[in-house]
């Protein structure tokens, strides 16, 4: 008898080999869970970081599309994951999760409209408030651009909307490993939305020393006449 043939005896004898089957079978259930789910959050990122920059072009119904695609697939993720929670839970689901929450953030905040709540998304609360903060970072770009564009008001709206999200995520005190690092991703949109205070607030002055000097050539200009 051979060695394999005699160590495959040696394990009929202890009863190892359906228990050897049976972990088999699950190991190679859950590798495959696992690498489906990993395709699977690359395509919710790419699909957020599309309806993003779809937001910041004025294509909505693109950005609808777009944010459809990454909804759809992160139900997926939560059906098809309920019997191997440490793989939902693993860094990269809520790392998709969290980009998706900005792409449903963005498009909500420049439009004007109320943020989705967690439960609405499908998501976990970490990765809920993660995307808030980076979706109040991302509302930047926005705010430049109206600015630019000479629409004071829809950039003071979005950077009080800003305001309002990093005052809320402000109260979240506990510690990274609940939220997932929270702290340090709202110390860095409290940078951001300094930056943007101060831009809102110079092309207020801008604007006001604009008029000022226009009103006063008016006034010299009918004082001639």
């Amino acid at each position: 008898m051979g060695e394999s043939e005699a160590r495959r005896t040696d394990l009929d004898r202890t009863g190892l080999e359906p228990i050897a089957a049976r972990i088999r079978a699950g190991l190679e259930a859950k590798n495959s869970a696992r690498e489906l789910a990993l395709r699977q959050c690359r395509e919710i990122i790419q699909a957020s970081a599309r309806a993003i920059r779809s937001v910041h072009r004025g294509d909505f119904s693109e950005a609808d599309r777009w944010i459809a695609r990454a909804r759809e697939i992160v139900a997926q993720l939560r059906l098809m994951l309920p019997d191997f929670p440490d793989i939902y839970y693993a860094g990269y689901v809520n790392d998709a999760q969290k980009e998706y929450v900005e792409a449903e953030a963005v498009r909500a905040l420049v439009l004007g409209r109320t943020v989705p709540d967690p439960e609405q998304l499908g998501v976990e609360p970490a990765a809920y408030l993660n995307g808030l903060a980076e979706a109040g970072s991302e509302c930047r770009r926005y705010v430049l651009d109206r600015l630019r564009d000479g629409d004071i008001a829809v950039g003071e709206r979005l950077m009080e909307a800003m305001d309002d999200i990093y005052f809320e995520l402000m109260t979240f005190d506990f510690p990274d490993a609940i939220t997932g690092g929270l702290r340090r991703t709202v110390d860095a949109f409290r940078a951001v939305l300094e930056r943007t205070r101060g831009d809102v607030t110079l092309t207020h002055q801008q604007k006001a020393l604009y008029d000022a000097l226009a009103q006063a050539g008016a006034g010299g200009a009918s004082d001639d006449g």
